[in-house]
């Protein structure tokens, strides 16, 4: 809960600090124009990123695989534009960063490896099952 409202306060204040520096830095209507810029080629971009995703996908599939990593990849290409159309220069850096390949597989890699230790499973090399002997002397009763 604490992190939620840190995140719901923070965010804002962080986004409204760097309005106000950078805009002393370039003026109002540069960074207005930055900002409509950001969203526009970067929603473009994770559109182009989304159907690179979409046909690894269908590959995925035609080859028997389950496309786990482009789902994945696919649910923070959604999350990456919808940070990038939000008004602000620390959500469009988030945004880039997940849109970009290299750094969403990184990132992406970096999130499973800190799920996966936290569950600590055993590979089985063995099917585990159950079995009932069938005798021989169900046969002769009939």
């Amino acid at each position: 809960m604490n992190t939620v409202l840190f995140l719901i306060i923070g965010i804002p204040l962080i986004e409204i600090y760097l309005f106000i520096k950078i805009g002393s830095q370039i003026g109002a209507f540069n960074t207005v124009l930055l900002i409509l810029t950001t969203a526009v080629v970067g929603v473009a971009y994770a559109r182009y990123e989304g159907f690179n995703t979409l046909k690894s996908g269908i590959g995925q599939i035609i080859k028997n695989q389950l496309p786990v990593y482009e789902l994945v990849s696919g649910a923070t290409l959604a999350f990456a534009a919808f940070l990038l159309i939000l008004p602000g220069f620390a959500t469009d850096i988030v945004g880039i960063l997940l849109i970009i390949p290299l750094t969403r597989k990184l990132i992406l890699n970096k999130f499973f490896k800190r799920k996966k230790s936290n569950h600590n499973f055993e590979k089985k090399n063995y099917i585990d099952g159950d079995y009932e002997d069938i005798s021989d002397d169900d046969d002769k009763k009939i």
